[in-house]
């Protein structure tokens, strides 16, 4: 089977059969070649329903997790994305399809260099990948009509939702190793609405 039938295969059997209904996500994923993502001796398994190894204690999200989460962005295509936790860049490529500009922070050095070699050779050099303190965000860019973090806290960092566009969409896996749920947190007038919740497991958010 080769790679874009194992892509395709993947959108329709873990994704579309599962829930996820944005076309626009479901045709990103159905792009990003995942496998220039993944370890070389991994590639071959770059389509299985499971996140994967990269190194540094770090894996590359289910293909599953990283659609519902960009599902939940709820994307038109003309946002600023920050995207917390670049790991292999996997995500970030997908959301370079969805979104006007993304923004993407790393805190291990060799993973973000790796990450940026693939998001150059998949068409996705536009991505401004920083190496950093993800919980701090980037103040400089701010708003942001869209925020995503891929990896757990059991509270939201302050700067993240402080950098949020009115309106705007932050989401993260909230909790601890016992336990994590996937939440959709919308700014608004009043504060803080949680408006979606599902269960996950993510590696947890660490600083520079």
């Amino acid at each position: 089977m080769s790679s874009a039938q194992a892509r395709a295969r993947m959108v329709e059997r873990q994704l579309r059969r599962r829930g996820i209904r944005d076309e626009r996500v479901l045709e990103a994923m159905g792009r990003v070649p995942r496998e220039a993502f993944v370890p070389a001796e991994l590639a071959g398994h770059a389509y299985d329903d499971a996140a994967l190894p990269i190194g540094e204690s770090q894996t590359i999200s289910q293909p599953y997790i990283v659609a519902a989460m960009c599902e939940l962005l709820s994307l038109d295509g003309t946002e600023t994305v920050l995207d917390i936790g670049t790991g292999s860049g996997y995500a970030a490529a997908v959301l370079d399809e969805l979104a006007a500009d993304v923004l993407s922070i790393e805190v291990v050095p060799v993973l973000a260099e790796r990450a940026r070699r693939a998001l150059e050779e998949t068409g996705h050099a536009g991505v401004d990948l920083r190496v950093g303190d993800g919980r701090l965000g980037a103040a400089d860019r701010a708003p942001f009509r869209a925020i995503a973090a891929a990896a757990a806290t059991a509270t939201v960092p302050p700067a993240l939702y402080d950098q949020l566009a009115p309106g705007g969409r932050l989401v993260l896996p909230l909790g601890g190793r016992r336990g994590q749920r996937l939440v959709r947190l919308v700014r608004t007038p009043e504060g803080v609405a949680e408006t979606s919740s599902i269960a996950c497991r993510f590696v947890p958010l660490v600083n520079g």
